[in-house]
């Protein structure tokens, strides 16, 4: 049976893990994480969480596996029992999507929470929408319109056509991006924001 994890249960985790950490980790949630540690949904079924810095990643890696966690699928890691999966994405690509610059660069992340040696933040803005439209899958507009929805005034739209289009010059599927980019404007549009 496939679990809903909330931004509490997760906060929780995490505690646990950094109580089994001697060094520095960077996660940077992504993903619905990142939409569920804003507070714009309740829960989410997978936590996505990148780890920026390849050595922080194996590392963290290293303690999962002490600490009873499998590997499940490509990037996923759960443990017996628990009904959720993490998936962890290293360096700066999330599923398929590789961001422009590193999530640790000043501005390309919300701090949340800084334990005893985890550090959690939350992706930037412009950075989760693009690579949930590159996703597309109908949760992932759906997450684009809510956190569009919930920091409208934080978002300046010329910005995010930049960064789009960048980000897609780089990518193998940009003509493809680009229509989902449209779908995702046209919805804005039916919304009653101005684009």
């Amino acid at each position: 049976m496939q679990y809903r994890i909330d931004k509490k249960t997760l906060l929780n985790i995490l505690t646990i893990w950094d109580s089994h950490l001697k060094r520095k980790v960077h996660l940077i949630a992504c993903g619905g994480t990142a939409l569920t540690l804003l507070d714009i949904k309740e829960s989410t079924k997978d936590i996505d969480l990148l780890i920026p810095d390849e050595k922080e990643y194996r590392y963290l890696i290293k303690i999962l596996t002490d600490l009873g966690y499998d590997r499940v699928t490509g990037t996923g890691w759960a443990r017996k029992g628990e009904g959720f999966k993490f998936d962890l994405f290293s360096g700066k690509t999330i599923f398929t999507t590789e961001l422009l610059e590193s999530p640790l660069k000043e501005g390309n992340n919300i701090p949340l929470k800084e334990y005893e040696y985890l550090y959690l933040g939350i992706l930037n803005y412009y950075d989760l929408i693009i690579s949930k439209i590159f996703r597309d899958t109908t949760v992932d507009r759906d997450d684009c319109l809510r956190l569009f929805e919930a920091r409208q005034e934080e978002i300046d739209m010329d910005k995010l056509r930049n960064r789009f289009n960048e980000t897609s010059s780089y990518d193998t599927s940009d003509e493809k991006n680009k229509k989902n980019f449209e779908y995702f404007l046209k919805d804005l549009k039916e919304k009653g924001f101005k684009v």
